[in-house]
């Protein structure tokens, strides 16, 4: 067994600070494989443009439905009010302001980097349909009932927007 001196550990103050930050941290392990993410990226890519389907680079896809597209656009810093539908790709709901029956109210910043990238799309009175792929979403390791690779599909109205501060 080797001991070190122990100046060696007490002494090395600032420096020894940042040789130790300049180490490479350790790899995390990678996610386990997840058989449905193949399943869940072709169906996005089988969305069909014909159908108003985009895409953006970051792989979220989106259609207007309803709305001229008129009105203010939200920011990621603004808190929106919204009705929305979340389903997953097989059609079963997992959230809905609809079916409650209130519109719901978020800061848009503290949401899925999905709704982040798309809601700020919409104007003031606009649906749009969104399908979010899990690396938008939950990611590989999914979040309460939502799965791991989950894509998520969600149906939006933009009712409103409140500027950062104005709660």
């Amino acid at each position: 067994m080797s001991v070190k001196p122990a100046g060696i550990i007490l002494g090395v103050g600032l420096f020894g600070a940042l040789v130790a930050a300049q180490q490479p941290a350790a790899t995390p392990a990678p996610p386990a494989a997840n058989p449905n993410v193949d399943f869940h990226f072709r169906y996005l890519n089988g969305l069909d443009p014909a159908q108003g389907w985009r895409r953006t680079p970051s792989g979220l896809r989106y259609r207007k439905v309803s709305g001229r597209a008129a009105g203010p656009r939200p920011t990621v810093a603004d808190t929106v009010t919204i009705h929305y539908v979340g389903t997953f790709i097989d059609g079963n709901t997992f959230d809905s302001s609809v079916a409650r029956g209130e519109p719901a109210t978020f800061p848009l910043g503290r949401l899925i980097r999905g709704w982040q990238e798309g809601v700020p799309m919409m104007a003031v009175g606009d649906r749009y349909e969104f399908a979010i792929p899990y690396t938008l979403a939950y990611g590989s390791n999914g979040r309460g009932e939502i799965p791991g690779g989950a894509t998520l599909l969600f149906t939006i109205d933009l009712i409103g927007i409140a500027p950062p501060g104005a709660e």
